[in-house]
C-alpha cells in the first residue's frame, strides 16, 4: 500500500526525500549509535527500525540504540532478535532485550532518564550518527511535530549528524499544539529553566531541525503498540485507600494545600492504579507534573478534577490509547508533552514541590529501595525516572505489594539485594496494609514501623525477629544488620522457592 504525505510534509524540498522504509534502512552503517524516538511504547520509530532489523538477518552487523525510554517491539523486540544490538540505554521492557542484557549479548547502560540528554550533548557517548524521528507533521521550516511521546528526541535531532522522519498517518493531526519543547543550554551558559507551575509552556510547539540535515523522509501508518494494564485489584486499591488517607491527614496537619501540590506517578499496573483512586477521593483542581500519562490519568481529567496534566510521553493501555483518540479535542486542553529532562528535571520538582509516587521491587526495613534488579542480579526493565523524583520531591513515596508470587517473596526484607534509591532519598512507603511515614526517624525507628504498617502476616514475625538478633548481635548499632543473614531471604528463595523458613 502506498501512504501519500505529502499534505504532512510542508517543508516542499523534503517532499522529494520520501524514501520507504528499506531505502532508510540502507542509510544505516554497522556500528553507528542511533537514536529514536520514543517514550515507553509510545512516538517510537517503527518502520525503520523493523526495515532495519530485516536488513542485519541478511547482512549481521550491530548498532548502539538510544532512546527515550522503553520503545514498541518493532524497535527493541526485533532488533534483538536480529542480533542487531550491541549497546543499549536508558531503559526497556521488552522481553527479549531484557533476555539478551541478562545473558550478554547486549551491553545495557541502566540511567536516570533525566540525564541522558544533557549527557548526549557533552559528548560522554561519543557523536550520534543517527535519529529517527516519529512525527504526525513537518513544518515549513522543517521543525518536526512529534507524536505521542517527546522523549530525548529534540536532543537526538540536535546532535545526529543525519536524521531520518518517520511520517505516521496513524497519529492524529490533533496532537498539533500539544507540545512544548525546551533544551537547556549547557554549562557554562544554562540559564534557569523558567518553568515555576505544571501548566507554565516556556518552548516551541515542534522541535527544530535543519532541514539540510534531514536524509530521508519514510511514511509510516503503524499505530502504537502500547501494553495493557492489570486489572486495579483488592491491594491496588487499598493502597489507593491508604494514600488518600494520607493526603488527608497531611492538609489537617497543615502540610498540604486541599489540592495537594503536583502529582507525579511512575509507570506500569500498580502506580495506574493509585493514581485511578485518587479520581474517587475528595482531591480536587489537582496538577499533574510527571513522565508519563496513563489510564488513571484520564480517569482523573474525567472526572474533572485535574487543572493541568504534564509529562513527557502518553502510555495508555490500548483501550486507554482509543479512549484518548476518541476523546482527544478535550483531552488536549489538559495535556502537555514536553521533553524528559523538563518532565524529569529535578531542579523543577524541587521547585514546584512534586508528590513522587513510584513502585518498587522490594524495600528493606531501614527504607532501601530495589527498583530494577530481580534476586540482585537479573534486570527487569531499569531506574527510570524514579530517582529523578525521589530526592528532590516535596514527598517521596514507594508503593507495592507485600508479597510477590503467591506469598513466596516478601517485598519488604531485611536488606534489599540491589539499591537503587537508598534511605536517604524516601519518606513514605505504602502496601495494601498500609503507610509507614519514616520522615525524621532513625533506621531502628523506620525498621519497626515499616514492619508494622507495611509486611506481610507472614513475614512480620520473620522480619521481627531479625531485628533483634541484628540489635543484639551489634549492641544496638546505629544499623544493626547481619552481614551472614542480611541477603538471607533471597538465598531461601533461590534454592527453595520460598522466602519463608
Amino acid at each position: 500500500m502506498v501512504i501519500d504525505i505529502k499534505d504532512r510534509v510542508k517543508n516542499v524540498d523534503l517532499q522529494g526525500k520520501i524514501v520507504t522504509a528499506y531505502d532508510a534502512a540502507q542509510l544505516i552503517n554497522p556500528n553507528d549509535k542511533v537514536g529514536i524516538s520514543g517514550f515507553t511504547p509510545s512516538g517510537y520509530a517503527k518502520v525503520v527500525p523493523l526495515a532495519l532489523a530485516e536488513r542485519m538477518e541478511k547482512e549481521p552487523f550491530k548498532i548502539d540504540l538510544w532512546t527515550g525510554a522503553s520503545v514498541g517491539d518493532e524497535a527493541d523486540g526485533a532488533l534483538t532478535r536480529a542480533n542487531g544490538i550491541n549497546r543499549r540505554f536508558p531503559y526497556q521492557t521488552n522481553k527479549d532485550m531484557r533476555k539478551a542484557l541478562n545473558s550478554g549479548d547486549v551491553k545495557y547502560i541502566d540511567m536516570h532518564l533525566s540525564t541522558m540528554a544533557q549527557n548526549i550533548r557533552y559528548g560522554f557517548f561519543g557523536d550520534l550518527d543517527v535519529a529517527i524521528i516519529e512525527v504526525c507533521q513537518i513544518n515549513e521550516d522543517g521543525s518536526l511535530v512529534p507524536t505521542t511521546s517527546v522523549g530525548n528526541s529534540p536532543t537526538f535531532v540536535s546532535q545526529a549528524k543525519k536524521v531520518i522522519v518517520e511520517v505516521n498517518v496513524s497519529q492524529p493531526l490533533s496532537l498539533v499544539g500539544m507540545h512544548d519543547i525546551y533544551e537547556p543550554l549547557d554549562p557554562p551558559h544554562r540559564k534557569p529553566i523558567p518553568l515555576e507551575q505544571s501548566g507554565d509552556r516556556i518552548g516551541t510547539e515542534a522541535i527544530p531541525c535543519d532541514p539540510s540535515k534531514i536524509i530521508a523522509v519514510v511514511p509510516s501508518d503503524v499505530p502504537d503498540t502500547t501494553r495493557p494494564l492489570a486489572a486495579i485489584d483488592d491491594d491496588a486499591k487499598a493502597m489507593s485507600q491508604h494514600l488518600i488517607k494520607f493526603f488527608e491527614q497531611e492538609i489537617a496537619e497543615g502540610r498540604l494545600p486541599k489540592n495537594l501540590l503536583p502529582l507525579q506517578s511512575g509507570v506500569g499496573s500498580v502506580a495506574n492504579a493509585v493514581i485511578s483512586g485518587l479520581a474517587q477521593g475528595p482531591f480536587t483542581d489537582l496538577s499533574i507534573y510527571t513522565e508519563v500519562i496513563q489510564d488513571g490519568m484520564f480517569d482523573l481529567i474525567d472526572a474533572g478534577k485535574v487543572t493541568v496534566c504534564s509529562g513527557t510521553a502518553l502510555s495508555p493501555s490500548p483501550d486507554g490509547l482509543k479512549r484518548f483518540y476518541a476523546n482527544i479535542d478535550e483531552y488536549r486542553k489538559k495535556i502537555i508533552l514536553r521533553p524528559q529532562e523538563i518532565s524529569n528535571n529535578p531542579g523543577i520538582a524541587r521547585r514546584i514541590g512534586v508528590i513522587a509516587m513510584n513502585t518498587a521491587i522490594e524495600f528493606d526495613i531501614f527504607g532501601n529501595v530495589n527498583s530494577t534488579h530481580i534476586m540482585g542480579s537479573k534486570m527487569m526493565n531499569g531506574v527510570g525516572g524514579s530517582g529523578d523524583f525521589a530526592r528532590s520531591a516535596y514527598l517521596t513515596i514507594f508503593c507495592t505489594n507485600s508479597v510477590a508470587k503467591n506469598g513466596d517473596i516478601s517485598s519488604i526484607v531485611p536488606y534489599v539485594s540491589h539499591v537503587d534509591h537508598p534511605e536517604h532519598d524516601t519518606m513514605i512507603f505504602c502496601t495494601e496494609q498500609g503507610v509507614a511515614d519514616c520522615r525524621g526517624l532513625s533506621p531502628v525507628e523506620r525498621a519497626r514501623l515499616i514492619i508494622e504498617k507495611c509486611a506481610h502476616p507472614d513475614y512480620k514475625p520473620m522480619l521481627t525477629e531479625y531485628l533483634e538478633k541484628a540489635l543484639a548481635a551489634t549492641k544496638n548499632a546505629h544499623t544493626p544488620m547481619l552481614l551472614d543473614e542480611a541477603l538471607s531471604w533471597h538465598k531461601r528463595f533461590t534454592e527453595t522457592g520460598s522466602m519463608k523458613k
